[in-house]
This record gives structure tokens, C-alpha cells and sequence, in this order.
């Protein structure tokens, strides 16, 4: 996993810009035409990753499914058995929770949504989410703990094992299909929906996508989005690897 995790870091941007930028001045002298052309496209592709208006529209690229109407959010319960929320990683060992691994700001958001849902709709609650590097607790017991802590909303399945979203499907599936539960509310992320409806589909679910945290929405930024920020540069990561997920899925699933 950390022979893979550093590839990929490396062989996606902004890694891969980088090493752009480092072949250039290893060129400048041998090659330079090469070199100018390394120099140009990792730093034009730097550039282009800051700028909060390729976020938007890459953004609009992904989300492809819409929000669910507020006034709707009552009546889920028939059209679904269980809402699923999707684990996003963790904060490791913040001193103001006595050093204790936290969900991240991404897993807070889908867990605020998923709260609101759940009381909205009365359904049960399922958290997905395995484990950090192999360090225990799992992201699902991570929000489960949270949901119950900070929402008063209780999670009556853990499902701890994952560490992909395919894997957030397969194991669902294993776990809620036996008890006859085939449709679900999944929440996660609105650039991540589309890769995670299509893993529940071939998983056997009936999907009501309830994603949040659109990306894809004019933002209000200064000159049109096109100052950079470093914020951008994250979040066009997000979204290129989540293209490349999402075209890797349909090839290898």
C-alpha cells in the first residue's frame, strides 16, 4: 500500500508536474529543447491546477446527479431501507480531542447530511469506511462514534473493512442484503456520486444518490476564478483522481 500510494503521488498531478519540473533543469544543458518543453508543461499544468475556475468546471464534469429536494427528505423512507455514508479519511491524533484520530472535514460533511437525512427520514444508518494504513479504529467506527456524539443519531451497522469504494459496495452488500436490504441512500461527495452509484448498482442496490458538497456552482471567486489558490490545487487533485477512478472502474470492474 505505501509502494502504491507513493507511485500514484508521483504519476498524478501535482507530483507529476513537479517531476516536470525537475526533469527541465536536469535537461537544460543536454537538451534543451526537451527541457523547455518539460518547464512549460509542468509549470502551465501548476498554473492551470491553482485556478478555482478549472475546479468548476471540471466539477460540472463529474457531477453528473442532483441534489435531493429538501422538501423530498421525508418521504425517503419509500424509496429506501438504509442510507450509507461513504468514509472520507481522518484528521491523525488532534491534541484538542486528546490525540484521538477524528473524521475529516470531507467525512463531516457527509455525515452532517447523512444525520439530517436520518432524522428526516427515520431510516438506519450504515457507515463504510476500513482502516488508515492498517491502523486501527476504521473510518466507520470513527463516524459512527461522531454521528452518535455530536448528531444523537445512532448507526446501526459498521462496515469496517474497505478501502476502496468498490470495496465500500462489496462489503455493504455483504452485510445488508442478507437482511433484505437492497435500497439505499448513498452519501458521499457530489463529484464522487457517480463512481460510487455505479460500484452499488453492480453491487446489487437500488441507488438514491444524495450527494453533497458541490464543486461545480459559480463560487463567487475575484476575476472569474482565475487568480490562483491553493485550495484549487487539492481540489483539482480530488477531481483528476476522480476521473481517472471512475474511467480505471469501468475498465477493471
Amino acid at each position: 500500500m505505501p509502494i502504491r500510494f507513493f507511485l500514484k503521488q508521483w504519476l498524478m498531478p501535482p507530483g507529476l508536474f513537479l517531476v516536470l519540473l525537475l526533469a527541465a533543469w536536469w535537461l537544460r544543458n543536454r537538451r534543451p529543447r526537451l527541457a523547455a518543453l518539460c518547464f512549460t508543461v509542468g509549470l502551465g499544468g501548476l498554473w492551470l491546477m491553482s485556478l478555482p475556475l478549472v475546479v468548476q468546471q471540471g466539477a460540472r464534469a463529474l457531477e453528473s446527479e442532483v441534489a435531493l429536494p429538501v422538501a423530498q427528505l421525508s418521504s425517503l423512507a419509500s424509496r429506501a431501507d438504509a442510507i450509507v455514508v461513504l468514509g472520507a479519511g481522518r484528521e491523525r491524533g488532534d491534541p484538542a480531542w486528546a490525540g484521538a484520530d477524528q473524521p475529516s472535514p470531507l467525512a463531516l460533511e457527509r455525515m452532517r447530511f447523512a444525520a439530517q437525512l436520518a432524522k428526516a427520514s427515520g431510516l438506519p444508518l450504515l457507515t463504510s469506511g476500513g482502516l488508515h494504513y492498517g491502523t486501527p479504529p476504521s473510518e466507520a467506527q470513527l463516524m459512527a462514534e461522531r454521528l452518535q456524539a455530536d448528531f444523537a443519531v445512532p448507526v446501526r451497522w459498521q462496515e469496517g473493512e474497505s478501502r476502496t469504494t468498490w470495496e465500500n459496495a462489496q462489503f455493504t452488500a455483504s452485510m445488508l442484503q442478507p437482511l433484505g436490504i437492497r435500497r439505499v441512500v448513498v452519501v458521499t461527495q457530489a463529484w464522487h456520486m457517480q463512481r460510487s452509484r455505479w460500484s452499488f448498482e453492480r453491487a446489487g442496490f437500488e441507488v438514491v444518490p444524495a450527494p453533497v458538497g458541490f464543486l461545480g456552482r459559480d463560487h463567487a471567486r475575484p476575476f472569474a476564478g482565475l487568480l490562483p489558490e491553493s485550495r484549487a490545487i487539492w481540489q483539482n487533485g480530488q477531481l483528476l483522481n476522480e476521473a481517472v477512478g471512475l474511467v480505471g472502474y469501468r475498465l477493471f470492474y
